[in-house]
């Protein structure tokens, strides 16, 4: 029985990933690590909705803080780790998504786009005056009781896991019946239509599974950060980036998010470390105009 190259190199370069903590190197690389997995798994998601089925979302980052808000509160209120209940916040987060998704899914381009958008800011203005969120003031969530380098270790592991899980789940999906449906709807949804194929069930199955993980990795990355506020859970920013990356890398392939993923967090921190974060979301503004513009099919499309 042969087992595929593709395959092996894949397994192998997980469990260099997965032995690096063990190595103790700096904690600013693992930290480096760690963010890209989680955007990898933001990207992966986003690319669900946006890439498979064509619908242009600015509003992931109101799941991936309901994911952040849910598990908070569950762990300060009844000492439950987010580890344990982040699919808790994936859960509401899909259901979240379902009620503004049916009627939001019926508008198409920058209609929905637009419609996203705002979903966002009235989900963060929303949590902003609601006294069990902690409102303004923000909510403190407590500390591992491990030294800094074993609780970083012990996210970065968790991130890695999850992006482990949302890859495979990408890749199956894209070679299902949903991801032919979902690339069906994308070319002509009308044409789909009058092939049979139930255009708004998949529409919605789409957009509920594109808001689980982010819900779920919301949880995990609220307990890393120990505390939360709903200018940084629901940053409109983040959902910008999660489509910079997707289109960067190339959006309806599940590599994609990774390469686009990968490649803007180490150009992030860059930016961010050398030339400040106000001029860094200037040349991010410049840099998704030019995506759009020159290479609106990603990266993928010149390496296929």
């Amino acid at each position: 029985m042969k087992i595929n190259k593709n395959i092996l190199i894949s397994i192998l370069m997980i469990f260099i990933l997965g032995v690096i903590p063990l190595a103790k190197p700096p904690i600013y690389l693992m930290i480096l690590f760690l963010t890209m997995f989680m955007y990898i798994v933001l990207c992966e998601s986003w690319n669900l909705i946006g890439g498979y089925t064509g619908y242009l979302s600015f509003g992931h980052a109101a799941f991936f803080g309901v994911g952040g808000y849910t598990t908070a509160i569950l762990m300060i209120n009844y000492g439950l780790s987010p580890f344990l209940t982040a699919g808790i916040g994936g859960i509401l987060a899909v259901i979240l998504a379902l009620i503004v998704g049916y009627p939001c899914l019926r508008l198409k381009g920058p209609y929905f786009a637009v419609v996203t958008l705002c979903f966002a800011w009235v989900i963060q203005i929303v949590f902003l005056n609601l006294k069990f969120t902690g409102g303004n003031v923000g909510l403190w969530l407590p500390l591992m009781k491990y030294d800094i380098f074993v609780t970083r270790a012990i996210f970065y592991e968790a991130m890695l896991i999850l992006m482990i899980i949302v890859v495979l789940f990408t890749i199956y999906i894209e070679r299902s019946k949903l991801g032919a449906g979902l690339r069906a709807i994308r070319e002509d949804e009308d044409v789909a239509q009058t092939l049979g194929i139930n255009v708004t069930k998949l529409k919605l199955i789409a957009f509920g599974l594109s808001a689980f993980f982010p819900g779920v990795i919301g949880g995990i990355y609220s307990y890393y950060i120990t505390f939360i506020h709903p200018s940084c859970m629901f940053e409109p920013m983040l959902s910008i980036m999660l489509v910079l990356m997707v289109l960067f890398g190339g959006r309806g392939t599940w590599q994609g998010p990774i390469i686009g993923a990968g490649a803007i967090t180490i150009i992030n921190e860059l930016l961010t470390s050398f030339i400040g974060a106000e001029i860094a979301r200037i040349i991010y503004a410049l840099l998704f105009i030019g995506v759009v513009v020159f290479m609106p099919t990603g990266i993928m499309a010149y390496i296929k």
